[in-house]
């Protein structure tokens, strides 16, 4: 093995050179680690985002069927109440009678309810006549 000696001989002062590139290699690499955090952060805020959506879209689907339901019974009772069986017997506890084939003028097709009152009921026919009459004596000349 062999023993090294220092020599005796005194080096030279190393000086180190400044690296003026190391400042701007040293900022462009922060930058691109921001903009890279920055964009990691962005994106977790828009993944949070969408979660929070598709839970908010879940619930109202459940309410909109629910609504649904809702309105497809609410259309099922509306029928039952309006069924003529159950419409005939609401009637009947009002005191309502089924119309009479005598309360029927097929010429009038109204019901006798002035007839009913003591005075004769009048087709719109001799309504409308009565009215030509009426015009016809206002138009005539009187006699001098």
């Amino acid at each position: 093995m062999v023993r090294r000696i220092p020599s005796r001989q005194r080096n030279a002062p190393v000086a180190r050179e400044r690296d003026r590139g190391a400042l701007f290699r040293l900022g462009l690499l922060l930058l691109c680690g921001l903009t890279l955090a920055g964009g990691f952060v962005y994106a977790g805020g828009r993944h949070f985002a969408a979660l929070r959506l598709g839970y908010q879209t879940e619930n109202l689907r459940k309410i909109r069927n629910e609504l649904a339901e809702d309105q497809r019974r609410f259309l099922l009772e509306r029928e039952v109440a309006a069924s003529p069986a159950r419409l005939e017997q609401a009637a009947r506890r009002l005191g309502m009678q089924p119309m009479q084939a005598a309360q029927i003028d097929p010429l009038n097709r109204t019901v006798k309810s002035s007839a009913e009152k003591g005075s004769p009921a009048v087709s719109p026919v001799a309504t409308s006549a009565a009215r030509n009459a009426q015009a016809n004596l206002i138009r005539q000349p009187k006699p001098r």
